[in-house]
């Protein structure tokens, strides 16, 4: 028997998907949740695992193609008898050559073939996401020993060089670097297709919501001690006590005791969310994932603590599943990693509202008329004012503002 391989949905509002590679060929063995292909939507580039064990006996889908949802891309077979060898086209008939560039047979030293581009090698010998490190890096992939088939140079061997690569070599920014060629003022290069899907997403949210912001300056003093306080401790659980863990800690009893900012619009209704599901927001160098923590409300500070590191790594090594990635009904955005004081969020629909975090930082401030130094930080809460009224959203931020600058040590 075969099983059928889909295109899964990663995330509620997303209709189709891209396949980038594939990471098995037709005739391989591949056991049940082994890596099968990897695909590139608005919400999380992944890569997929195989729904069966046995041999990937067809392949529907070329990479690059785009396909909806729930559409067959693969079949996996139980034998090697059950692959079905894609069609071949015809060669093309070659036009009579001069006699003198013909290749001679009997000179052994005369290539049959013609050369290979280097480029061409460098693209034989590793995946797209292999070739984008590279780039980002700026590292010839020539220079690199390949440790897969072939030679191949596989994501652990280009991740393996840059961290031996010496301390003074140059490294490039995360964003894409222009390479401009002698005369030409502009460099012309296609959106790719999770950056086509988040433009797509924020222009629909745009449109659709009625944009409010509230802004809150926050009080960070009592996070401050109790994280200084714990730190070590969470460390030897293998997790690191961020600011933002106590924030979502925060927010997810603000939104039990709000819950109309836990809801959605559907035409005339209100749909009220019985689970408090947190999307966190992780930038990559390629674009933005909003991986979901479950029920968030229900766990502890450690929990969420190490909730939020197990799926910003996995996101950023593409290991998200569909689950991951879907169900969310309230989203946080830190902009505060990056130094800004704060920014003006856009909501992620379905959701009504969305929060985004400011550096946290030392200020001068004043505490009973006097000034004192204190580690602040700013809160903003964007909504949709269709549905949520500017003295709801403020009720909402004044708790979490409260619950943050009154931590309850019980919870840590």
């Amino acid at each position: 028997m075969s099983t059928p391989v889909l295109m899964p949905q990663m995330g509620e509002s997303i209709a189709e998907g891209t396949v980038v590679r594939w990471i098995k060929k037709v005739g391989d063995q591949v056991d049940r949740d082994e890596p099968l292909f990897e695909i590139s939507t608005d919400k999380v580039d992944a890569e997929i695992p195989s729904p069966a064990a046995g041999v990937l006996a067809e392949i529907r889908v070329r990479e690059g193609e785009t396909v909806a949802v729930n559409s067959v891309v693969a079949t996996i077979g139980d034998r090697v008898t059950d692959v079905t060898q894609p069609v071949q086209p015809d060669q093309p008939v070659q036009p009579d050559q001069p006699l003198s560039t013909r290749p001679n047979p009997t000179k052994p030293d005369q290539p049959a073939q013609p050369v290979q581009l280097v480029e061409d090698v460098r693209r034989a010998r590793s995946s797209p996401l292999v070739r984008r490190i590279a780039k980002e890096h700026q590292v010839d992939i020539a220079a690199i020993a390949g440790s897969g088939i072939g030679g191949r140079v596989t994501k652990q061997d280009i991740l393996g060089f840059l961290e031996h690569r010496p301390a003074g070599a140059p490294k490039a920014p995360a964003q894409y670097i222009p390479a401009f060629r002698p005369g030409e003022p502009v460099e012309i290069v296609p959106m790719g297709v999770m950056r086509k899907k988040i433009a797509e997403h924020m222009v629909l949210s745009r449109r659709t919501s009625a944009h409010v912001h509230s802004v809150f300056e926050v009080n960070f003093s009592r996070v401050a001690q109790l994280r200084q306080q714990h730190k070590a401790a969470y460390e030897r659980e293998g997790v690191k006590l961020t600011f933002l863990s106590f924030i979502a800690k925060a927010v997810a009893g603000a939104l039990r005791a709000f819950p109309v900012l836990n809801s959605s619009l559907d035409g005339d209704n209100v749909v009220y969310k019985k689970d408090i599901n947190l999307g966190v927001a992780v930038a990559l160098d390629w674009g933005l994932i909003v991986p979901v923590l479950k029920k968030a409300d229900g766990q502890n500070l450690l929990g969420l603590s190490r909730a939020i590191a197990d799926l910003a790594a996995r996101a950023r090594a593409k290991q998200l599943k569909p689950e991951d990635v879907q169900g969310g009904t309230f989203t946080i955005t830190n902009p505060g990693t990056f130094g800004a004081q704060f920014g003006m969020p856009i909501i992620n629909q379905p959701q009504v509202a969305i929060l985004g975090i400011g550096a946290i930082e030392k200020r001068a401030v004043v505490i009973d008329d006097a000034i004192g130094i204190r580690p602040m930080g700013y809160l903003t809460l964007g909504y949709d004012h269709r549905l949520v009224d500017g003295a709801v959203a403020d009720q909402f931020l004044s708790l979490v503002k409260d619950t943050l600058e009154k931590f309850d040590a019980a919870w840590v």
